[in-house]
């Protein structure tokens, strides 16, 4: 059986559900191809979205025309936003959901969604041509069943099930998850053609039926009281939360746990790849900080209609009746029943050094990989690239020859992708603000600043979603424009001003001074102010998210200002393109190892090529030089 599409995404996972839904979305003719049509989008790991940058990365992907954030809006059963007694550049929201309703949610995108099938099938062989002009290009797949699916395009988003293989304790079984079979063969046949490949691991923890709990011996954890919600075009309501709870390791679960690390895969030799370092199991934190007396640990709600929940930092893949054992010494667990122990998982990966910033294969023509065959880790970050890797899918199908990309100043996306492309990884790689050097202009706020207009360009964002941005941005304007405009007459408002803690006025100011002192907000300052009051009270449609939106762009005006500077310096050597202009082996006057690594990643700019480690200032001072600048 022969089936034709422009774009073929392989892996029904998060990167493949946003990359499918990208593709078919622009109108590009679109077939996803999982091997389990009831696990779309499973929650492999922790049923939560979003975290410490990860929001900011969620809501990118809903600013972009995503769907990530509307469905964790309609399956989430906790919110919180992090980081809120810090400035609002690291504000992130995260959201429990509910794994069994996220996935029939994601279903019910992906039945909706035109110009898009589903194939029901495991893909065993990429399909290529080639040609003196173009050299070797993706032109489909081969299937386990002996489908053979044709494509202008071809989208790598398979997870950990490339020779997936399970631990825990001594015993080995391949899979890709839990309960789910390996893909055999299909890396081979990408890897035949020149795309190397390594091994990365990674794990989950043990999965505990709430019955069997003491919940008094633990601290609960209730979510925001403040209505949130991911996606900008959900209207914020009232959510039921459901507890988390937190709970301490002891003394006497270190030792049993301790005795057991013989048997442990990552201490026997059993596993040599590397896993996150920013989620380490459980015996890690022992190795790795033996002075410790105790770890917290992080008991999670799986659903609203279920027993099952999830211990957060309790990822192991020791024995499960070491794991067992060790959790019985905790209070609360001391009559502890589980569903199932952790366990560990190695799988294959591509180096993202040899991709493009578009996500296109620099060996293989028409191929694009995204989420953990990249190299990363992350329900979000697999989201992020799957989206940019539709986008340039369904261009590229399309006959575009610009591709879609986002820089480092205008997504956390783009910050992702770059590390990817011009830096590697050596270990799951995991999204922090700390990675973003412009984190004020990469708010959670202002994602649809950012990127509503861009996707609504491209035929993504549809006519809801733009629509409702420009309105927004209008209202943000009045209320800047009033507070910029409003005159303060000190005599009316001093007392008011002192009760309020800040120090009275001495002269008039206009209201925009006001509003930037740390005491003051929109909110109290509209109760003294009725003007104020009614123009925050005009928007019919979430005027909390508005007065929010409004009130960090006037108190960080300075920061936005000055960082925006700095980031159009940077843009001057994005302009300046160098791939194809040097050959870095005849350079002489580079280091070795910036000449090694120039040589192996062929940045397209300058700005690129200053990221690459290895790569310093004095380097890029020969380049400017050279080409005489």
């Amino acid at each position: 059986m022969l089936l034709k599409y422009d774009v073929i995404v392989i892996g029904g996972g998060h990167a493949g559900c946003e990359a499918a839904c990208a593709s078919a979305n622009m109108g590009a003719k679109t077939c996803l191809v999982t091997m389990d049509m009831n696990k779309i989008a499973q929650m492999s790991c922790n049923p939560a979205v979003g975290g410490i940058a990860k929001g900011q990365i969620v809501r990118e992907i809903d600013a972009l025309g995503g769907q990530m954030g509307l469905v964790t809006d309609a399956t989430a059963i906790q919110f919180r936003m992090l980081n809120v007694g810090k400035g609002p550049a690291v504000w992130s929201p995260r959201a429990q959901c509910d794994r069994g309703k996220f996935i029939w949610e994601w279903r019910r995108m992906l039945d909706a969604t035109p110009n898009l099938d589903i194939w029901q099938d495991q893909a065993e062989e990429l399909l290529v041509e080639s040609s003196e002009h173009s050299g070797i290009s993706a032109i489909g797949i081969k299937t386990i069943w002996g489908a053979e699916l044709r494509a202008k395009c071809v989208i790598v988003t398979a997870g950990t099930f490339l020779n997936g293989l399970m631990h825990i304790g001594r015993k080995m079984v391949p899979g890709g998850r839990i309960a789910e079979p390996a893909v055999a063969n299909f890396t081979e046949s990408i890897t035949r053609h020149g795309v190397s490949s390594a091994r990365m691991k990674t794990g989950t923890p043990v999965r505990i039926d709430k019955r069997s709990v003491h919940f008094e011996e633990m601290e609960i954890q209730p979510g925001e009281t403040k209505p949130y919600q991911f996606s900008y075009l959900n209207k914020a309501g009232t959510l039921k939360q459901l507890p988390c709870w937190t709970v301490n390791t002891n003394a006497e679960v270190h030792e049993i746990l301790q005795n057991g690390l013989k048997d442990s895969p990552l201490y026997n030799g059993q596993i040599q790849s590397i896993g996150p370092r920013y989620c380490p199991s459980i015996e890690t934190k022992l190795v790795t900080f033996p002075e410790r007396e105790k770890h917290p640990l992080f008991l999670e709600p799986e659903g609203e209609d279920t027993n099952e929940m999830y211990l957060n930092g309790f990822s192991s893949s020791l024995p499960m009746d070491v794991q067992i054992e060790a959790l019985r010494k905790i209070p609360a667990f001391r009559d502890v029943k589980v569903y199932r122990p952790g366990y560990a998982i190695e799988y294959d990966f591509f180096d993202p050094t040899q991709l493009q910033h578009s996500l296109e294969s620099k060996k293989i023509t028409n191929l694009f990989f995204a989420g953990q065959v990249n190299g990363t880790t992350g329900y979000e970050e697999a989201g992020g690239q799957g989206t940019m890797a539709g986008i340039n899918a369904a261009l590229k199908a399309g006959g575009g020859d610009t591709p879609f990309i986002l820089h480092r100043d205008e997504a956390y996306i783009g910050v992702l992708i770059d590390d990817l492309v011009t830096k590697g990884v050596d270990e799951p790689y995991r999204m922090f603000t700390s990675r973003a050097e412009y984190r004020i202009l990469l708010r959670q706020d202002d994602a649809d600043a950012r990127l509503t207009e861009k996707a609504h360009e491209l035929g993504l964002a549809k006519k809801e979603r733009y629509d409702w941005w420009i309105e927004k941005k209008q209202h943000i304007k009045e209320v800047e424009s009033f507070c910029e405009s409003f005159a303060i007459k000190p005599k009316l408002i001093n007392s008011a001003l002192e009760s309020l803690g800040t120090t009275p006025l001495q002269f008039g100011c206009k209201l925009v001074d006001l509003v930037n002192r740390p005491q003051l907000n929109l909110k109290n300052l509209s109760e003294l102010i009725p003007q104020l009051k009614e123009i925050l009270d005009h928007p019919k449609n979430r005027k909390e998210e508005i007065a929010e939106a409004a009130e960090i762009r006037m108190k960080y005006k300075g920061y936005i200002e000055r960082e925006r500077a700095v980031a159009e310096k940077m843009h001057r050597l994005e302009n300046i393109r160098i791939k194809g202009y040097f050959n870095y082996e005849e350079l002489q006057g580079l280091s070795t190892e910036c000449r090694q690594k120039l040589m192996k990643i062929q940045p397209e700019t300058l700005a690129q090529a200053s990221r690459i480690p290895g790569v310093s200032p004095s380097d890029i001072n020969v380049l400017l030089v050279l080409m005489g600048r």
